[in-house]
């Protein structure tokens, strides 16, 4: 009997001790866990606003950090923690986006902004990504900040290919997306002929400019800043200065502006 129980005496430190290693190999690898995933996230939290601001001038394109300021894609204003695809003001959001469950914050963005196709496939988005994940950082360290209720919006940086700043800038000048309701002579339209496949656009300067049918747009604008009715503005598109588009108030606008005159 004292043999026995001196052989299970023996054999208890074995099967702790076999057991020991287990136990401290959960622990730590629950703790080296902890650090990497605490270190990502400090990573990532080392983006800078001020770099990301420059990152930023690519979206301003399609996008504005005024409330409800709807372009190609909706206003980013009060971005973070609002769920995918749910801004009222904005009518154009695909199916895959406004059913994807997604909420914005830090890690759903870093996705997002590396490959949109991949994290929620099939939405509109044309946008391939941004490799660089010091790039994304950046830009989601700006946006943070930038899209915050009461943040005062900074000033679109970049330009729309169809807003080189009126006629004027077409011609070389370049100026910010103007307001469509204060309209210089020289970007307000007064008359507008067609006659084979040539545009003969004539503005409130008394100047006629010809364009090849296929590089002049006709387009509108109901928001705030668009045209007055009945009055509509030409803007710049290239820097060549043979392309432009004829922005209205409304549709209905743009057939009774055109005469067939030769």
């Amino acid at each position: 009997m004292v043999t026995e129980i001196s052989r299970s005496s023996e054999r208890a430190p074995s099967r702790a001790g076999q057991q020991m290693p287990r136990f401290l190999g959960l622990i730590l690898g629950g703790v080296v866990a902890g650090i990497l995933v605490s270190g990502a996230a400090f990573g990532a939290e080392q983006g800078d606003p001020a770099r990301g601001a420059r990152v930023y001038r690519a979206c301003t394109a399609c996008h504005s950090l005024e409330p409800d300021k709807s372009m190609t894609g909706p206003s980013l204003a009060g971005l973070w923690d609002r769920k995918a695809g749910d801004l009222a003001s904005f009518p154009r959001y695909s199916p895959a986006l406004k059913s994807s469950g997604v909420v914005w914050n830090q890690q759903t963005l870093d996705a997002w902004l590396e490959d949109p196709g991949r994290f929620i496939a099939e939405n509109r988005m044309t946008f391939p990504g941004i490799a660089d994940a010091r790039g994304r950082a950046d830009l989601i360290a700006f946006l943070k900040e930038a899209t915050q209720p009461g943040h005062a919006p900074q000033r679109q940086a970049a330009q729309q290919d169809d807003a080189m700043g009126g006629m004027s800038g077409m011609m070389g000048g370049g100026q910010n997306v103007p307001n469509l309701k204060k309209l210089d002579p020289g970007d307000r339209v007064t008359a507008i002929a067609y006659c084979r496949e040539t545009y003969r656009v004539t503005t409130g300067d008394g100047e006629t400019h010809d364009f090849w049918e296929r590089n002049l747009r006709f387009k509108t604008d109901s928001s705030s800043e668009g045209p007055e009715k009945g009055v509509p503005a030409i803007l710049g598109a290239g820097m060549m200065g043979d392309r432009a588009s004829v922005i209205f108030a409304d549709p209905g606008d743009i057939a009774a502006a055109i005469k067939h005159e030769c």
